[in-house]
């Protein structure tokens, strides 16, 4: 083939790639329409109606009607599109979005974690990368600034926790706001018929949560589709036949008049304008299920003109109809096209109420990995698409607390008041997070950070002002959902921050493990004993108190640590960390067995099989790299760089003994790779392992209860003594949650006083 026959094979491939992108593109973006953009599509249901209650209701000319759509715009163009699809959507943390992926990034790049048992190994995950930009003084000093005080640190965890708990306040105010509209039509059906068929339709949506999202998602896309379409024709017809100079209120100006003339009503309705941005934060939550390109597509090309013309097209019609604020959206709907576009309206609203749903699924699965959630059982509804999750428990809880603010509320004006002081608040802890990220992350200058936290956290500042002022009216709310939740989560967050504390401090040292001799002073009887632990290093305490009752233990022991790192996922390759324990005759491991926020820690695999084939391979690593490092002469021992060592494709290192306590320090860990082990022969140790797996595994649990030292202060009392162990009682087990088989599960009963 001559050089012009390949660079013309070339360019072809070239061409057709770009032709596959596009298309993938195209076809995310709109796939995304339904699950991303249902609950922002459906706001002009009741952005003018909440933002027109109270007392601005007597200033209904047109003026006011300007500096409204005004607002509307402006704030719908910088928040929505400027800042989210521009900005926050390129802080990803490896394709995932969200308030805990901010947090993630900070986590990683300076030192936030506040996850127990992080390792350096944990930082040679491929997913775990923070080299970048170089290092600026402004960086460093952030970074130095949160390690020299704890408090700030935990500080920032607990602003974290609000910015989640609002999410999932809106997760419940999202369904009760979108059933509304029924009586606008119907004039005469009763209001408690009207609550009544409100009721229903929360119980059906869900009722079929259990079903899974992907049965139904082929459905979400074409929804929003022709209700976007539907809202952006209607709005032009509007604006053509009754104002077409409605796009004068496009200048600033008319919001500056606006606030002149209305004064402190004018100030107090932006809590319904910010209705308008509604579902905004949503687009960065659902980055991890499309690709930022796509949902920047979707939203610059389709949701972003359809949604101003639709605001347009209603401002346009109150010009000339004051008298129907309270039913502007429907009323500015033509007679013949009513019924149609109402059954789309009630489809599109089911659907974004859906996604958020959905998305409050996705944030509770990801606190009970960091920790801050009891244990509840998530069920996974897709084959191929692993975020898709269904969460019983808090799916009936959602409903039951929809229902009840459907039938306390009654009144759309105060379900909007209370849904814009959550939309603003998750809103207003993204922009300082961001802030952050640009600094410690992207290595931006201070100034950067500072103008756009200022610019923007001044916006969101104004309409937080204007919602709280709405607290008597519906606004305390998600005040009351968020500061619930954010007990129930800062508590078991400590609570087991405390009880690993205990076992750090009473784990059984290596010395005393070395003095007892291979036979631990104890029988050891045939096959495997896996020991479930909180620790990393040493030995636990609940050894310690099962040998003392029991003098008798398997021939190889195994201390396994389930533990969490801040990234979203790992790959099964990098799942497993083993090491040895002690000398080699003691027959002892250690596997740490290592999750993202993302992923299920309910294995789908044969986990005993897969631990005990790890082990086999390590040692038979092991025993190769003995071989080799005893070739190597001393003077090249200095040399030797071990993290480099590849035996049998599997990446072996000497690590520094970090606990004083745990000898010897020359621990030989591997990262394994679950493949099965070649035709080569076997040897001693590896043989005696496979045969202790043949007799039997044993899985020994610490079934532990925590409560509080006599010298405790009464709040730490009734944090630890009644909420604590009320959750512990209430969530699921920790066999269930790592999926031990009950035939062979053994626990170990102990009392934790922290």
């Amino acid at each position: 083939m001559t050089p012009s026959e390949e660079f013309l094979e070339q360019g072809i491939f070239q061409q057709n790639l770009r032709k596959a992108s596009c298309m993938t593109a195209v076809t995310l973006a709109y796939q995304s329409l339904g699950v991303v953009y249902g609950d922002l599509s459906t706001s002009p249901l009741y952005v003018y109606k909440t933002t027109f209650s109270g007392k601005l209701s007597l200033h209904e000319n047109d003026e006011e009607i300007y500096g409204v759509f005004s607002f509307i715009f402006w704030t719908f163009t910088l928040v929505a599109l400027i800042k989210y699809n521009l900005i926050v959507m390129s802080a990803d943390d490896n394709g995932e979005g969200g308030t805990f992926a901010l947090y993630s990034l900070l986590c990683r790049h300076a030192k936030l974690s506040i996850l127990p048992n992080q390792q350096a190994t944990d930082e040679k995950l491929s997913a775990y990368v923070t080299h970048g930009s170089i290092e600026t003084w402004q960086s460093s000093a952030l970074k130095s600034f949160f390690e020299k005080h704890p408090r700030f640190r935990k500080g920032l965890f607990i602003f974290v926790l609000l910015g989640t708990c609002m999410t999932i306040g809106d997760g419940v105010l999202t369904p009760t706001i979108s059933v509304s509209g029924i009586k606008l039509k119907i004039t005469t059906l009763h209001e408690n018929y009207v609550v009544l068929i409100s009721c229903v339709i929360i119980v059906g949506l869900f009722s079929l949560q259990h079903h899974g999202t992907h049965r139904v998602a082929f459905m979400f896309a074409p929804i929003v589709a022709a209700w976007l379409l539907c809202i952006s024709s209607i709005g032009i017809y509007n604006i053509c036949r009754w104002n077409p100079n409605i796009f004068h209120a496009l200048s600033p100006v008319y919001m500056l008049k606006f606030l002149k003339s209305t004064g402190t009503e004018g100030w107090i309705s932006l809590g319904g304008v910010v209705l308008s941005i509604t579902g905004v934060e949503t687009m960065f939550a659902d980055l991890g299920h499309f690709s930022p390109l796509s949902i920047r597509v979707a939203f610059t090309f389709l949701v972003y003109p359809c949604l101003i013309l639709a605001y347009m097209g209603e401002a346009a019609f109150l010009s000339k109809h004051h008298e129907d604020i309270q039913r502007s959206f429907y009323k500015a709907i033509p007679e013949a096209v009513f019924w149609p576009v109402f059954i789309v309206a009630t489809f599109a609203a089911v659907v974004g109420s859906q996604a958020v749903i959905s998305a409050t699924f996705s944030i509770i699965s990801q606190c009970c990995a960091l920790h801050c959630f009891p244990f509840v059982k998530i069920i996974h509804t897709s084959r191929k698409i692993y975020g898709q999750i269904y969460i019983p428990e808090v799916n009936w809880i959602l409903m039951c607390l929809c229902l009840a603010v459907t039938i306390g509320l009654r009144d759309t004006n105060m379900m909007g008041h209370a849904y814009g002081l959550a939309v603003t608040t998750v809103m207003f802890v993204t922009t300082c997070l961001m802030a952050l990220v640009m600094i410690i992350v992207w290595k931006q200058r201070i100034s950067v950070a500072v103008a756009f936290l200022v610019f923007f956290g001044s916006l969101e500042l104004l309409y937080i002002s204007a919602s709280i002022y709405k607290v008597p009216e519906g606004g305390w709310i998600p005040l009351a959902l968020s500061f619930i939740f954010m007990a129930i989560m800062y508590i078991w967050n400590y609570g087991m921050t405390k009880k690993h504390e205990f076992d750090v401090e009473n784990k059984i040292t290596m010395n005393r493990i070395v003095s007892l001799g291979p036979s631990l002073g104890m029988v050891r009887v045939s096959g495997i004993g896996l020991i479930y632990t909180n620790l990393v290093s040493g030995v636990p305490a609940v050894f310690g108190h099962f040998v003392t009752n029991l003098p008798a233990f398997h021939q190889v022991l195994v201390f396994v640590c389930v533990k969490s790192i801040q990234v979203p996922y790992i790959s099964d390759k990098d799942r497993l960390v083993i090491s040895r324990v002690g000398p080699k005759e003691y027959c002892m491991f250690r596997c740490i067995v290592r999750y993202g926020y993302k992923d299920s820690q309910q294995e789908n695999y044969d986990f005993e099989n897969r631990l005990v084939s790890g082990i086999v391979q390590f040692v038979e690593a092991e025993e190769d790299n003995a071989l080799k490092l005893t070739s190597v002469s001393r003077g090249e021992m200095g040399n030797l760089d071990i993290q480099n060592f590849d035996a049998r494709d599997h990446t072996s290192t000497k690590s520094d003994c970090k606990d004083s306590m745990e000898q010897p320090c020359d621990i030989l860990e591997a990262k394994t790779s679950m493949e099965h082990l070649g035709n080569s022969p076997l040897k001693d140790e590896s043989l005696h392992i496979l045969r202790a797996k043949e007799s039997g595994v044993t899985f020994i649990l610490g079934h532990s209860y925590a409560k509080a030292k006599k010298s405790s202060s009464i709040l730490k009392k009734f944090a630890i003594n009644v909420v604590y162990a009320f959750l512990s009682k209430n969530c699921r087990e920790p066999d269930v949650v790592l999926n031990v088989p009950h035939t062979s599960l053994l626990e170990v009963g102990m009392i934790y006083y922290v």
